[in-house]
C-alpha cells in the first residue's frame, strides 16, 4: 500500500475565540500585525503541490453570511477541497424557531433522532454545493461531538464519509464510541469513517496515559497536551500509511490571555512549510474525492465493518 494523507482544516469563526471581526481574524488570519489564515495555508500547500480539505462550519453563515459564503467560494476557486463541518450549539434559538425545530439540545452527541441532523446537513451542505456545483463527500462534527444518529443522518442525506473518530474525542466525553485505528473502516450503514491519527502515548512521571494526535501546532484544546511541534516528525516516523493530519484556520495563530486568537509571527508558517515539506516527500496527499476513488480500487483498504448499534451506547463511567 501507498501512504496517503490528507491534510484536514477545520475553518471556524467561532464567537468565543475573538472580540470582534471573527471570519477576518479566525479564517483569514488578518491581524494588526500580521496575517496568517487560510490563503497563507494554501499558499503554503501550493509550494509542494498539495491541497487541502477544508471543513467550512457554515453554521457561521447564521452571523455572518456573505462572509462566510465568501470564505467557501474563495477556497472552491483555489482548487481547495471544501466539505462540511458544524457547530451548531453557535446557532442562535430563532434560527431554529424559524425552521420549525427545537435548538435543544445544542451539541450534536446529544442530539436523539435524526430529524435535526438532516435538517443541518441539507441546509447547510446545500449551501456548499450551490456556491461550488459540487457535491458534499465529507463532514466533520464540531469538536469531534457525534453519535450514531448522525451517522445514520449522514448516510440518509447520502455523504459517505464521516471524519469524526477520534479517541481523544471518546475519552473527553464527546462520543459514545470510538475505535482505537488510524484506518479507515465502514460502518454496517455503509457510511465510511475517516478518524483522525492518533497515538497512546504511554504513562510517564506525573502524567497519565493519553491519546495525542497528529495536530498542527499542538493543541491545548484537549485535557492533555503532548509535545509540541518538534515532535511530528517523530510521530510520522516511521509512520502510519494513512494519515490524517488536523488543523484549524487559526493554527498559525497564538491565544493572548483572554482566550482570543491573534498573530504573533512566522514562526508557525515557517513550521508548517517544514511539516509539509516531509509529509510531501513521504506521503501523496489527497482530497476527499481523490480518497473515494482510492476506496473504489481498493488502494486503500478497509478491513473492518462496525455495527452501528455500539455507537448507540451510553459511554462507560
Amino acid at each position: 500500500m501507498r501512504r496517503y494523507a490528507l491534510l484536514t482544516v477545520d475553518t471556524e469563526a467561532l464567537p468565543r475565540r475573538a472580540d470582534t471581526d471573527h471570519v477576518q481574524r479566525l479564517i483569514w488570519g488578518r491581524h494588526e500585525a500580521g496575517t496568517a489564515g487560510v490563503r497563507e495555508m494554501c499558499s503554503i500547500g501550493a509550494e509542494f503541490n498539495v491541497r487541502h480539505t477544508f471543513f467550512v462550519d457554515m453554521c457561521a453563515t447564521t452571523r455572518y453570511p456573505a462572509e462566510m459564503r465568501e470564505v467557501v467560494r474563495w477556497l472552491d476557486d483555489a482548487g481547495q477541497d471544501v466539505q462540511l463541518h458544524l457547530h451548531p450549539e453557535t446557532l442562535p434559538k430563532s434560527f431554529w424557531s424559524e425552521h420549525g425545530l427545537d435548538g435543544t439540545p445544542a451539541y450534536i452527541n446529544e442530539f436523539v433522532g435524526q430529524d435535526r441532523a438532516e435538517f443541518l446537513l441539507r441546509h447547510f451542505g446545500g449551501q456548499i454545493s450551490e456556491i461550488t456545483g459540487k457535491r458534499v463527500l465529507a463532514c466533520r462534527a464540531g469538536s469531534f461531538r457525534w453519535n450514531a444518529d448522525f451517522i445514520r443522518a449522514l448516510k440518509t442525506v447520502g455523504i459517505p464519509f464521516s471524519f469524526n473518530n477520534s479517541m481523544r474525542g471518546y475519552t473527553a466525553g464527546r462520543s459514545a464510541f470510538g475505535l482505537p485505528t488510524n484506518l479507515p473502516y465502514v460502518w454496517s450503514n455503509n457510511v465510511v469513517e475517516i478518524p483522525v491519527t492518533e497515538k497512546w502515548i504511554a504513562a510517564d512521571t506525573g502524567r497519565p496515559g493519553r491519546w495525542a494526535s497528529l495536530t498542527y501546532p499542538e493543541s491545548s484544546y484537549f485535557s492533555f497536551r503532548t509535545r509540541r511541534f518538534r515532535a511530528l516528525p517523530r510521530f510520522l516516523s516511521p509512520g502510519p500509511k494513512f494519515a490524517v493530519l488536523l488543523l484549524h484556520s487559526w493554527s498559525f495563530l497564538h491565544w493572548n490571555e483572554r482566550r482570543h486568537a491573534t498573530y504573533v509571527d512566522e514562526q508557525r508558517l515557517e513550521g508548517y512549510r517544514k511539516l509539509l515539506s516531509r509529509v510531501s516527500l513521504d506521503y501523496d496527499v489527497i482530497t476527499s474525492a481523490e480518497l473515494g476513488e482510492l476506496l473504489a480500487r481498493g488502494k486503500i483498504p478497509i478491513n473492518s465493518v462496525v455495527d452501528l448499534a455500539q455507537a448507540d451506547s451510553e459511554k462507560p463511567a
